[in-house]
């Protein structure tokens, strides 16, 4: 996390925003009310309308996910067996997960893992669920670096020089992890406030096979790295940018069950820019990329940083898909 970062919230990436839910029912556990057997088709139709009631946001993905996890079966299976009765044990486990994402958890914490850029990622509650908002990031990052990207110049064959890449807040590591994965001559340093977040992210860098080339360091920002002044060719971030008078605007999932140094980045939600944008300009090399998320009420604020910084060229702002400045890049004079 920087104080980190990525379930659903403000937009902040939206890091979330539904407000205040009603009450949550108490739940039976057993496979129904009667403790009689009770069949995959019943099991489903129970559960999304358990979670429907207590305006479960996507209650019947919700509802598959956790029965899925709970069998250790796929969707094809789920519907292709509507009339397989459920083992007791496998019942229980279902309708006690069924419970929890009524009261609100995060399906991603019940099932242990999220999707990012086509990669599956640990998640727990010691980091920022990965948002679909943050692959803007990874796209715009990739599109910047253009040929360099490439792992050989396509004019000699000859291998490319190697790129050095700062991860900073990484949470999950699904930044760090993806870009290794994408970019095979690149060495990533991933930096996070938070020492179980780093362990998150040191699980899903082993299980995507690119640990070797991705250096975990404990750190606010970038304090660690600025021994490296002006040696690396890219710094990504996906930084804490919710306010904390925002609070109350976020889902409950979020407010109540992801990590707040991953979310709140003070009173306003912009505090964290100007530091971040300083250390970033002194570690990138003459011509190294600058690529930020932002949150919904932040574009303005860092176009001013970046101007008054008088160190950035070829900055530019690209929305989401609702229309909203989600990531900022610059490079670096």
């Amino acid at each position: 996390m920087i104080r980190d970062s990525g379930s659903n919230g403000v937009n902040r990436n939206a890091r979330p925003n539904v407000h205040g839910q009603k009450s949550v029912p108490a739940f039976p556990t057993a496979s129904n009310a009667n403790g009689k057997t009770i069949d995959i088709r019943r099991a489903l139709k129970e559960g999304m309308a358990k979670l429907r009631a207590t305006f479960v946001p996507s209650h019947t993905l919700a509802a598959e996910l956790l029965l899925m996890h709970a069998l250790g079966r796929d969707r094809t299976w789920l519907y292709t067996h509507p009339e397989e009765v459920l083992e007791p044990a496998g019942s229980e486990k279902y309708f006690a997960l069924i419970a929890r994402r009524a009261a609100g958890e995060p399906t991603q914490y019940l099932t242990g893992k999220q999707e990012f850029w086509g990669i599956e990622f640990e998640v727990t509650p010691a980091v920022l669920i990965p948002r679909p908002e943050t692959e803007h990031v990874m796209e715009v990052a990739l599109a910047r670096l253009g040929p360099r990207g490439l792992k050989i110049h396509m004019d000699t064959e000859l291998p490319r020089e190697r790129l050095r890449v700062a991860d900073v807040g990484t949470g999950s590591g699904c930044l760090a992890v993806s870009l290794a994965y994408e970019l095979p001559h690149a060495e990533v340093f991933a930096t996070d406030i938070s020492a179980p977040a780093l362990e998150v992210a040191r699980r899903n860098a082993t299980r995507h096979a690119v640990a070797d080339r991705i250096h975990f360091l404990q750190s606010d920002l970038l304090e660690a790295l600025r021994p490296e002044s002006h040696s690396f060719d890219l710094i990504v971030s996906n930084p804490p940018y919710v306010g904390h008078n925002e609070s109350a605007e976020l889902q409950r999932e979020v407010r109540d069950h992801e990590p707040d140094a991953a979310l709140f980045a003070g009173p306003t939600g912009v505090e964290i820019y100007a530091r971040l944008i300083e250390e970033a300009g002194e570690l990138l090399r003459p011509g190294g990329m600058l690529v930020l998320e932002l949150g919904h009420n932040s574009a303005e604020h860092v176009h001013a940083i970046l101007a008054e910084q008088k160190c950035w060229a070829n900055v530019s702002f690209t929305n989401d898909l609702a229309g909203i400045p989600r990531v900022a890049a610059a490079n670096h004079i």
